[in-house]
C-alpha cells in the first residue's frame, strides 16, 4: 500500500470515529423501565383491591335495613280550666266568655234572647234576629215583608221598617252598618244598609269575580271592606261537596270598589275569622276548617270550627262541635286552653259573641 493510500484510509476511519454517538447506558435504562413496571402492577393491584371493598361494602351499605323506628310520643297536651255552667240567674248580666268576650245572644228561628243594656230579654214573633255586636239596635225580619229589614232600637224604643232587598245580613265590627248578598241579573251585588235606614247596592262583575256554591258578602275586620270567596275555575266542581276556592276578594263598603285580593283558600265566616293583626284567617276549607296565613294564603292545619272569633293574634274562641254547647278558648295548635259551658236555654241557639 503506498503512502499516500494509507493517510486516505486513516484520514477516513477518523471522520468516522468523530461522526459516531456514545452508546447508551443500557443498565440504566433497563433499571428506570423496571421501575415504571412495578409502580404499574402496584397501581393495577390496588385499583383491583378498591373495586373488591367496593363490591363488598356497597351492597352492605344499600340493603343494610334501616335502623327502627321509634313510636313518636305524643306531646302532652295542657288540661283546660273548665268554668262553671252559669246559674238560674244569667239573664241579669252578660254571660263572660274567655277572652274578654260575651255573648250577645242566642236564637233560633227569631225566638230567643238578647243582650240589652246589660241584661238579656225575650225576642219572638220575628222569622229571623240578627243582634248587632255592639249598641242597643237590633235587626229582624219578617215573611210577610219581603226585601226589607227592620230595625229595633231598645234604647229609643222605635222599630222601623227599610228596603234592604238581599240575604244573610251580617253586622259590620262597630255595629253600624248590615252588608247583605243579592244575586241578580247575573252579577252578585253588594248592598250596606246603615242605621238611618239608607241603602245602597253595588253590582260585581261576576266574570271578573268568578263564584259558585255559598257566594255571601262577609265584613273584614277594620269595618270598611266586605269579602267575597272566589271559585278556582280550574279545578273540578261538584255539587256533592263545596267547590274550591282559590282566594278572597275584598271590596270596599262604601263605594264597592275592588281593594285587595287574598289567596285564602276558603270562606271567612265574618270579621272575627281575621286575627287584630291581619296576619292569620280561619276559613272553612273545600272538607275542613282552616287556619291559613292570611298573607300568603298557606296553610297551617285543620280546625275544630271556622265559626271562630280571634280574641288576640294567637288565641281563639270557638263553639265546640257535636252539640257540647261549650265555648272554647284555644291556641294556635289547636290546644283547648279554657271552656265555658252555656246555660241550658242557650244550648241549642244560634249564639253571637262581641268582644267587651
Amino acid at each position: 500500500m503506498s503512502r499516500t493510500t494509507e493517510d486516505a484510509l486513516r484520514a477516513a476511519v477518523q471522520d468516522l470515529v468523530g461522526e459516531a454517538r456514545p452508546a447508551p447506558d443500557l443498565a440504566a435504562v433497563a433499571i428506570a423501565r423496571g421501575r415504571r413496571l412495578r409502580a404499574r402492577r402496584r397501581a393495577t393491584a390496588g385499583t383491583a383491591v378498591l373495586v373488591a371493598v367496593l363490591a363488598v361494602t356497597v351492597p352492605f351499605v344499600l340493603l343494610r335495613p334501616a335502623p327502627p323506628t321509634r313510636p313518636a310520643v305524643p306531646e302532652p297536651q295542657p288540661t283546660p280550666s273548665v268554668h262553671a255552667t252559669p246559674g238560674t240567674g244569667w239573664k241579669d248580666s252578660p254571660l263572660a266568655l274567655p277572652g274578654g268576650w260575651r255573648v250577645t245572644g242566642g236564637v233560633r228561628g227569631g225566638s230567643g234572647y238578647l243582650l240589652d243594656r246589660g241584661r238579656y230579654v225575650r225576642t219572638r214573633g220575628y222569622d229571623e234576629v240578627w243582634p248587632a255586636p255592639t249598641g242597643t239596635v237590633t235587626a229582624v225580619a219578617d215573611e210577610d215583608r219581603p226585601g226589607q229589614i227592620g230595625l229595633v232600637d231598645s234604647r229609643k224604643a222605635t222599630m222601623r221598617w227599610y228596603r234592604a232587598p238581599g240575604a244573610d245580613p251580617q253586622w259590620s265590627p262597630d255595629g253600624r252598618r248590615l252588608v247583605l248578598t243579592r244575586f241578580r241579573q247575573g252579577a252578585h251585588h253588594i248592598g250596606i244598609l246603615a242605621l238611618d235606614g239608607t241603602f245602597r247596592e253595588y253590582a260585581v262583575d261576576r266574570t271578573r269575580y268568578f263564584c259558585t256554591d255559598r257566594c255571601l258578602f262577609t265584613w273584614a275586620r277594620n269595618g270598611r271592606e266586605v269579602a267575597l270567596p272566589l271559585t278556582d275555575a280550574f279545578k273540578p266542581r261538584s255539587e256533592s261537596e263545596r267547590h274550591p276556592r282559590w282566594g278572597v276578594q275584598f271590596f270596599s263598603a262604601d263605594d264597592g270598589k275592588p281593594t285587595r285580593f287574598v289567596t285564602i283558600p276558603g270562606d271567612p265566616a265574618g270579621p272575627w275569622a281575621f286575627s287584630p293583626d291581619g296576619q292569620w284567617a280561619v276559613v272553612q276549607g273545600q272538607r275542613d276548617p282552616l287556619l291559613v296565613d292570611a298573607v300568603t294564603g298557606t296553610v297551617v292545619r285543620t280546625l275544630p270550627s271556622a265559626e271562630v272569633a280571634w280574641v288576640s293574634n294567637d288565641r281563639l274562641l270557638y263553639r265546640r262541635p257535636s252539640g257540647s254547647g261549650d265555648f272554647v278558648l284555644a291556641d294556635t295548635e289547636g290546644r283547648e286552653l279554657e271552656r265555658q259551658p252555656l246555660p241550658r236555654e242557650l244550648v241549642d241557639r244560634d249564639v253571637s259573641v262581641a268582644p267587651q
